[in-house]
Order: C-alpha cells, then structure tokens, then sequence
C-alpha cells in the first residue's frame, strides 16, 4: 500500500511537472510569437510611420499657422499685426530640432533656414513699414513654399497664389489657406489681384 501510494505521489508530480513545462514551453512559444510578430511588423511600422514621426516633431503646422498669420495681416494693412506674426515665426524656427530631420530634409531645411529666419525677423522689427515687410514677404514665400514641399502642409489644404503686379512688376507668390484672393502685396489697394496656381493638398 505504502509504495502504491508512493507511486501515486511520484507520477502526480511528474503529471505536474510535465504540465509546468508545457505551460513554459507555451509561454516560451507565445513570447517567441509575439516577438516575431513584432519583429516582422516592426520595419513596416517604422517605415509607414517615419513621416509622421517627423511631421510630429518639425513645427510645421506652427510655422505655416505663423505665416498665414501674417499674409493675413499684410492683405488688411496691418503692419503691427504682420510684425508680431513675424516674429511667431522667428521664434518657432529656434525650436526646431535638427536631429529629428532626416538627411534629405535636414539638407533642405538649412537651404532655406537662415534667409526664413532673417526674413521673419525683419518683417518683425518693422511694424511701421509696411512696404518694407512686404518686400521680405516676398522672400520669405518662396522659402515657404520649399518648407512645404519638404515639410507637408500641416494637414490643411493650402492654395500657392501668384500676383503679376508685384515686385515691381516681376510678379510674386504667397500661400493661402483660402481660395479666395487675399492680395498681402497689394493690401486694400487692389486685394483681389492675382490667381491661384496650385492647390496643395
């Protein structure tokens, strides 16, 4: 009796063991799963996301939402409104973390950096000189269309719009976050010269 019951001790533990282990050997297999999943969707992940990462972390949308501010402003004659937009932007443009840029973005971005920089300062320090402004707005839109073709458009549909009177008569773009024509070279003088040249999306 003694050793039947020893026997009964002895195969319930190894049922027991046996069970321990399959139970290891499943969570073994279940973590070796789960980190092959993850390792097979990993790369796609980080490729889908790569843009994204970066538009989190380049203030696009704050640059654009700065410049549209002051486009804004020039179109109604606001000089002081344009020169405190102006200096929104420079502000921004000192955030930007270079590391978070890839090395097609970051060689596009110090293309245009310093003269986007000096442009929004000038415009800045000149809230009364209008004219002045708008003649660094020129530059400063060219340097912002770039800044979109790199950068996205911060998730807003923007229109690149071209006034042939401008510049002295050379012509100049701006973007707008409208369709409507919203002159910022002209002002009230003539607010609705120009067209639209491109729908950005």
């Amino acid at each position: 009796m003694k050793n039947i019951l020893i026997g009964i001790a002895i195969a319930a533990t190894t049922l027991a063991a046996c069970n321990n282990g399959n139970n290891k050997n499943t969570d073994a297999t279940q973590k070796a799963a789960s980190k092959d999943t993850s390792m097979t969707t990993q790369p796609s992940a980080m490729h889908d996301t790569t843009a994204t990462q970066t538009a989190a972390a380049f203030p696009a949308k704050e640059i654009i939402a700065g410049y549209l501010q002051l486009k804004n402003a020039l179109a109604k004659d606001n000089g002081k409104d344009a020169a405190a937009a102006g200096n929104t932007i420079a502000t921004t443009l000192v955030k930007v973390d270079m590391k978070s840029l890839s090395e097609a973005q970051m060689k596009n971005y110090m293309d245009i950096a310093g003269d986007l920089k000096e442009n929004a300062e000038h415009i800045g320090a000149n809230a009364d000189k209008l004219e002045h402004q708008r003649e660094h707005f020129i530059m400063l839109s060219k340097d912002m269309a770039d800044l979109i073709k790199t950068f996205g458009n911060g998730g807003q549909t923007l229109y690149k719009d071209f006034c042939p009177m401008a510049n002295d008569g050379k012509g100049a773009i701006w973007i707008s976050e409208v369709k409507e024509i919203q002159n910022p070279y002209l002002g009230s003088k003539m607010p609705d010269c120009g067209s639209v040249k491109e729908t950005i999306k």
